[in-house]
C-alpha cells in the first residue's frame, strides 16, 4: 500500500455498515494483514452518509472546543472532547495522544498505541482536517503539518450501535474501556454541558472552597448568616500530628434542613405539587403526597414528639419499613432539632439494642410489621425484645410509637406493652398541622447512622446540619442533572445513608418528586421495577449494582416488555459496578440513551465524592470518573506517599468537604485512629483505587477485599468482573482464604444464570475466563456454587459471612438477621465442597 506525502499509509475506503444491537468489530486489514480502522461519517439516523476519505468531505472549521483540563494536580493525563460546528463533524482528542493528519483528505486521525496487560491498546478518532492542529490536547488554529506527530501505526476497532448512533452517542472502545459520550440532545439542556464548564467550577472549588460553597449555600434559607473569619467559612485539621481532627463548615449560621426541604417550597407556591409517590410491596397499594400534605404530616409528628418532651439534641431511634411515615419521622426530628438515628428494619433485636444503648433515646418509632416480597417481618416483636434487653442494661425507653401497618399485620395480633406502646394512628392525626421550626447551628447534629464492622461495637457516624444540607442538595442536582419536573426513584432504604442523602434530603431540598418503594425489585416478578418506572413516568433511576445483576439474571425480556421511555438518567450506588453489568444497564435498561452516574461515596462522606457529571464528559463502564466539586482525592502507597498519574493504591481525601462526618458518636478517639491515623494528613476511605492514564478513577473494593496471592495484590472486584464476563455467570463474590502455599488463595462464590446447571466443565471454564482476562496468578482456587449471595436489603454483599464460610468457621458466622434472605447462608453451607 502506498503512502501520502506525509508518509502515512492511506486508510481503506469504508464499506456500508450493518448496524445491529451488538457491538461489532468494523476493522479492515491492509495488505500486510495489519488491522486498520474504518472511519465513516454518520448522519443523525446512524446511516453512513458519506465516506470520510472522500475528498468531498470538508467539515466547517471548529467553532468551539471542549477539551478536558486535568481536574486536579494528581491527574496528569486527560480525556478531551472537541466538537466542530458541523453536526456530523464529531471528534475527540486527548493529551498524550499521538496525532497526525492526512493532507488532501480532509481527515485528521488521532491514534494512541499503548500497552495494557500485554495487549495493544488503540483508539481511533475522527476530526476535521489539515487546517486544524492540537497542542497539549487543545485545538490550535492553522497548525502546520510539521507541528503534528506522524502516525506510524493505526490499529483500532470502530464500533457502533444503532440506538447509540441515532441518539447521538459516540462510542469508542479499546481492549479495556468504552468511552460513552453524552448525546448532543442531552448536552444542550445539561446543567454542566461541557468539560470547560466542569473544569472551571472544579478549579474554583479547590482553589477557593470558601467562596465556592458560600455562593451555593446562599441559595438556601438561613435565619442567621454564618461566621466569616479572614474570608474563611470553614476550619479543618486532617493531620493528627497537628492536634485533634476537626471539621467545621458554616459555623454560626442558623438554619433548619426540614424548613429548606418543605416550607421553602410550600411558601413558593408549590403546596399542591407532588412530593412523593409511595408504592407498596403489593402491586396496587400506592399513595400520592403533595408538598403541602407532607409538611402537615411532618408538623403533626413533630408536635407529638415535643409533647413527649423530645427537644433539641435528643436522640430518636426510628426502626420502620419504607412507608411514607419513615422519611416523615426523619424530617419531624430535624424540624425540632432532635437527632434521628434510623436503624434498618431488618436488623436483629441484639443489633437494635446495641444502637439504642449507645444513643439512649426517649422514644423509638416502629411499625408492627412489614411484608418484604412474600415474607412477613414482625418488627414489633423485634423491638420488644430489643427494649427488654436495654431495660435490663439500664436504659428504659419511655415511649414506643407504633404505626399499624395492617397490610402486613393486624393490630389485634400485635404484642403490646400498655404503659409504653402507643398506636401512631391514635395520636398523630389529632396533632396540629403547624409546628414551629427549631433553628439550629450549622454544626449542630442532624443524625446518627451506625455502620457495622465484622467485629466490635457499631460506629455511630455523626453528621451535622449545614454542610450536609448544602452538599447533598448540590451533589443530587449535578450528578443527576436534575431539572424541575423530573420524577426521581432511588431504590435504597432509609436505613442506609443513600436513603438519607438521595431519597429524602437531597431530592426534597431541590423540590424533586420522589418515588418511595416499600417492596423488593423482583417481587412479584423481575419486571416490577420497570412497571413502576412506567407507572410514575420515572426519569431518573438510582439503584445498586447487586440489584442490577439480579435483574440481569432474569434476562432482557422482563425489561423489554415495559416501555421505560420516560427514563433519561440512570445511577449506580453501593459498590463498584463491573463493566458487564454497566453495559447491560446502559444498553438494555437505558436503551443506550441514558447516561449512568456511577457514584462513589460512603456513609462517612455524606454525599457523592467521585461521580460523573452527565453532559460534561465521557463515561467509562465501571469507572466513577472524576471528583465532585471541592473533593481532592489522593492515591497513596502503603507508606502514605501520594502517587501521581496512572497508579493504584489506597484512596484518600486530602481536604475537607461540607458533608464530611464530624466524629463517631461518643468515641472521637476511634474516629481519629480509624480514618486519620493510617495515612497522616489524609482521610483514609478504606478503599483501593486505580487511576488510569486518562485520569479516570476506578474503585477496586475495600482494602480488606484485596487478596495477596503469592505477592500479587488482587482486588476482589477485578476477579468478580472477569467471572461475570462468562455468559453463564450471573453474579460473583470473591474473598481470600488461607492457603498453605500462596499465603492467600482466591475463593469465588458464583451464581449462575437461571436454568444453568452446575458442572465441573463450567467450573473449569470460569477459572479459564479469569486466567484469560487477568492472568494465571488471579485464577480462583475454589469455585463455590451459590444459588444466592448473602446481602442486606440495600444490596450490600456481606463478605464477612463469605469469609467465614470459606475458612470453615461456620460457628462464627455471627448475626445474619440483617440479610434480605438469611436462608441463603444455609444453602451456601450445604453446597460447600460440592
Amino acid at each position: 500500500m502506498g503512502t501520502l506525502a506525509s508518509g502515512i499509509s492511506p486508510l481503506p475506503v469504508c464499506s456500508s455498515l450493518s448496524l445491529g444491537n451488538s457491538i461489532r468489530d468494523r476493522s479492515n486489514r491492509d495488505a500486510s494483514g495489519e488491522r486498520v480502522s474504518n472511519c465513516c461519517r454518520f448522519g443523525s439516523t446512524g446511516s453512513v452518509k458519506e465516506n470520510c476519505h472522500s475528498s468531498s468531505y470538508s467539515p466547517s472549521p471548529p467553532s468551539s472546543s471542549a477539551c478536558r483540563v486535568s481536574p486536579s494536580a494528581e491527574i496528569k493525563s486527560s480525556v478531551s472532547s472537541c466538537r466542530s460546528s458541523s453536526a456530523s463533524g464529531k471528534f475527540f482528542s486527548g493529551s498524550g495522544f499521538r496525532v497526525g493528519s492526512l493532507s488532501g483528505s480532509g481527515i485528521l486521525s488521532l491514534t494512541s498505541i499503548r500497552k495494557r496487560s500485554g495487549r495493544k491498546f488503540a483508539v481511533h478518532y475522527m476530526a476535521p482536517g489539515p487546517e486544524a492542529g492540537f497542542k497539549n490536547g487543545r485545538l490550535q488554529s492553522a497548525a502546520s503539518e510539521a507541528e503534528l506527530t506522524k502516525i506510524q501505526q493505526v490499529e483500532a476497532h470502530f464500533q457502533q450501535e444503532t440506538q447509540a448512533v441515532s441518539a447521538g452517542q459516540y462510542v469508542v472502545e479499546d481492549a479495556e474501556h468504552t468511552l460513552v459520550e453524552p448525546s448532543d440532545e442531552f448536552r444542550k439542556t445539561a446543567l454542566i454541558p461541557s468539560l470547560e464548564k466542569y473544569d472551571a467550577l472544579y478549579k474554583e472549588s479547590v482553589k477557593d472552597p470558601d467562596a465556592f460553597w458560600s455562593r451555593i449555600a446562599s441559595e438556601f434559607y438561613w435565619k442567621e448568616k454564618w461566621e466569616v473569619n479572614d474570608g474563611k467559612i470553614h476550619t479543618e485539621n486532617f493531620d493528627i500530628r497537628e492536634g485533634p481532627i476537626k471539621v467545621e463548615w458554616f459555623k454560626g449560621g442558623k438554619t433548619n434542613i426540614c424548613y429548606n426541604a418543605l416550607d421553602r417550597h410550600v411558601e413558593a407556591g408549590r403546596a399542591s405539587d407532588i412530593a412523593m409517590y409511595w408504592e407498596g410491596n403489593e402491586p396496587g397499594y400506592d399513595s400520592t403526597v403533595t408538598f403541602g400534605q407532607l409538611l402537615e404530616l411532618v408538623c403533626q409528628v413533630a408536635n407529638y414528639l415535643r409533647s413527649l418532651g423530645v427537644k433539641k439534641g435528643d436522640a430518636v431511634v426510628i426502626y420502620m419499613p419504607m412507608l411514607v411515615e419513615l422519611p416523615v419521622a426523619m424530617l419531624a426530628c430535624a424540624r425540632i432539632g432532635a437527632i434521628h438515628s434510623v436503624v434498618f428494619a431488618g436488623f436483629s433485636a441484639d443489633s437494635l439494642a446495641q444502637r439504642i444503648l449507645d444513643c439512649k433515646p426517649k422514644v423509638v418509632l416502629t411499625a408492627n410489621g412489614v411484608m418484604r416480597g412474600a415474607k412477613l417481618i414482625n418488627l414489633k416483636s423485634i423491638v420488644d425484645d430489643a427494649l427488654a434487653q436495654t431495660k435490663k442494661q439500664g436504659h428504659a425507653v419511655e415511649t414506643c410509637l407504633v404505626y399499624g401497618n395492617e397490610v402486613a399485620t393486624k393490630k389485634e395480633e400485635t404484642a403490646w406493652v400498655g404503659e409504653r406502646d402507643v398506636w401512631w394512628q391514635d395520636v398523630i392525626p389529632s396533632q396540629a398541622s403547624r409546628s414551629e421550626v427549631e433553628w439550629v447551628d450549622a454544626e449542630d447534629p442532624l443524625f446518627l447512622l451506625y455502620t457495622s464492622g465484622s467485629t466490635g461495637k457499631p460506629k455511630g457516624v455523626l453528621h451535622t446540619t449545614g454542610g450536609y444540607m448544602v452538599y447533598t442538595a448540590t451533589t443530587f442536582k449535578h450528578a443527576f442533572d436534575y431539572r424541575p419536573g423530573d420524577i426521581y426513584w432511588c431504590t435504597a432504604d432509609c436505613g442506609w445513608i443513600t436513603g438519607h442523602s438521595y431519597l429524602t434530603y437531597g431530592p426534597l431540598l431541590n423540590g424533586a418528586t420522589v418515588v418511595n418503594f416499600e417492596g423488593v425489585p423482583t417481587y412479584p416478578d423481575a419486571g416490577r421495577c420497570w412497571e413502576i418506572v412506567d407507572k410514575y413516568k420515572v426519569t431518573i433511576f438510582y439503584t445498586a449494582p447487586t440489584a442490577i445483576r439480579s435483574l440481569m439474571r432474569a434476562g432482557d425480556e422482563p425489561v423489554k416488555k415495559h416501555s421505560r421511555k420516560s427514563l433519561r438518567m440512570l445511577g449506580s450506588v453501593g459498590e463498584p459496578i463491573n463493566p458487564a453489568a454497566w453495559k447491560w444497564y446502559y444498553e438494555v435498561v437505558g436503551d443506550s440513551r441514558c447516561p449512568i452516574s456511577d457514584t462513589w461515596w460512603q456513609t462517612e462522606t455524606g454525599g457523592f465524592m467521585i461521580t460523573p457529571v452527565p453532559g460534561a464528559f465521557a463515561l467509562k463502564p465501571g469507572s466513577a470518573t472524576f471528583p465532585f466539586f471541592g473533593v481532592q482525592p489522593a492515591i497513596v502507597d502503603e507508606n502514605g506517599k501520594e502517587l501521581e498519574g496512572e497508579c493504584s493504591g489506597y484512596l484518600c481525601i486530602k481536604a475537607s468537604w461540607p458533608s464530611a462526618f464530624r466524629t463517631l458518636f461518643g468515641d472521637h478517639s476511634r474516629y481519629e485512629t480509624t480514618y486519620f491515623a493510617p495515612f497522616k494528613g489524609f482521610y483514609f476511605s478504606g478503599d483501593g483505587c486505580h487511576r488510569d492514564k486518562d485520569g479516570y478513577y476506578w474503585l477496586t473494593g475495600r482494602v480488606d477485599d484485596v487478596i495477596n496471592v503469592s505477592g500479587h495484590r488482587i482486588g476482589s472486584a477485578e476477579v468478580e468482573s472477569a467471572l461475570v464476563l462468562h455468559p453463564q455467570c450471573a453474579e460473583a463474590a470473591v474473598v481470600g482464604y488461607d492457603h498453605d502455599v500462596k499465603g492467600q488463595g482466591i475463593y469465588a462464590f458464583v451464581t449462575l444464570v437461571e436454568g444453568v446447571d452446575y458442572s465441573e466443565e463450567l467450573r473449569k471454564a470460569l477459572v479459564a475466563k479469569v486466567r484469560s482476562q487477568i492472568g494465571p496468578f488471579a485464577a480462583p482456587d475454589v469455585i463455590h456454587w451459590a444459588p444466592g449471595l448473602p446481602k442486606t436489603r440495600s444490596g450490600k454483599i456481606m463478605r464477612r459471612i463469605l469469609r467465614k464460610i470459606a475458612a470453615n468457621q461456620i460457628d462464627e458466622l455471627g448475626d445474619v438477621s440483617t440479610l434480605a434472605d438469611p436462608g441463603v447462608v444455609e444453602q451456601l453451607i450445604e453446597l460447600k465442597g460440592k
